[in-house]
């Protein structure tokens, strides 16, 4: 047990079937995506809304789900990666937290994403600081490869990103390693792997995690660092998204509705000792990741 640590209430049993259940289901649907990704990287094609109907293809051609591997297997390390990340830091808390629930979904990623509950209190800032920020870090070191290989092995096709029904935006990561392994190529030209695209969706979760708001990560880190001022300047964040669903993507109004109504109260920790130098200084590195993988407007229609 760490030195300090609360001491630890009797653990749930896992329902481990019930983990590898929504594991299983999960690389089902977003095998489907990978296939239809897969299928429009070979044929030089963009992204429709036909793509939308992906799904489909678990009943009518499930032969084809192996060709969504190599997008839902690395979607799926990417964010399990994430979610260990928190579940290693609350063990060596001694904290009471689920092993990844994955939700599968017919979206255009296949997945909602995946969650650990925490099921006991987290009574120190030290903690809650590690526990917050162990997931980003470990999803972020998943996603760098995975991004680095997708673009090595992607095709530039002039004009693609101005083609199709919507477009995934670029954030900044992608465009300095696209600037490393393609350099010359404008993004635009740069038709996306799909072992690149999972690892755009990595990308877009992680940059929705480490949003300085309510009880996501960033909100713990933010937290752990500024203690009650955590309450107006999460509302301040919040806020930011209204321009930005008015000027960039109507999508920010969900999130901030979600946000404001599910996750904006956090837990109040009656711990007065500040954050070391250390954990400052990744507090920095948690802004760095931010910055490298925000998009104001993640996914748009494409202008005609």
């Amino acid at each position: 047990m760490y030195p300090g640590a609360i001491p630890e209430a009797p653990r749930r049993r896992p329902r481990y079937w019930l983990h590898v259940s929504l594991l299983l289901l999960t690389l089902l649907t977003a095998s489907a995506v990978g296939a239809r990704l897969a299928e429009n990287f070979r044929h030089n094609r963009p992204h429709t809304v036909d793509d939308l109907l992906a799904i489909a293809q678990l009943f009518t051609h499930p032969a084809s789900l192996a060709d969504g591997l190599p997008f839902s297997l690395t979607l799926l390390a990417i964010l399990l990666a994430h979610e260990l990340g928190h579940y290693v830091a609350c063990r060596y808390y001694g904290i009471d937290a689920s092993l990844p629930y994955f939700l599968p979904a017919p979206t255009l990623i296949g997945t909602f994403g995946a969650f650990i509950r925490i099921r006991s209190a987290i009574y120190s800032k030290r903690a809650l600081f590690d526990v917050g920020i162990a997931g980003p870090i470990a999803g972020f070191v998943s996603l760098l490869p995975a991004l680095a290989i997708g673009l090595a092995w992607s095709k530039i096709i002039p004009g693609i990103g101005a083609q199709g029904d919507f477009h995934f935006s670029v954030p900044l990561l992608e465009r300095l390693l696209a600037w490393l392994i393609m350099p010359g190529v404008p993004v635009t030209d740069i038709h996306l792997h799909p072992v690149g695209q999972a690892a755009w969706v990595g990308v877009f979760a992680t940059a929705l995690n480490l949003l300085p708001v309510g009880q996501l990560d960033g909100g713990h880190i933010l937290y752990s660092l500024v203690g009650d001022y955590h309450r107006p300047l999460s509302r301040l964040f919040l806020a930011a998204m209204v321009p930005l669903g008015i000027f960039y993507s109507y999508s920010w109004f969900i999130w901030a509705g979600l946000l404001f109504f599910f996750a904006m109260r956090h837990p109040r920790i009656y711990d007065g000792a500040r954050m070391d130098a250390g954990r400052r200084k990744l507090g920095l590195l948690a802004l760095a990741m931010l910055v490298l993988c925000f998009t104001a407007s993640p996914i748009h229609e494409v202008s005609r």
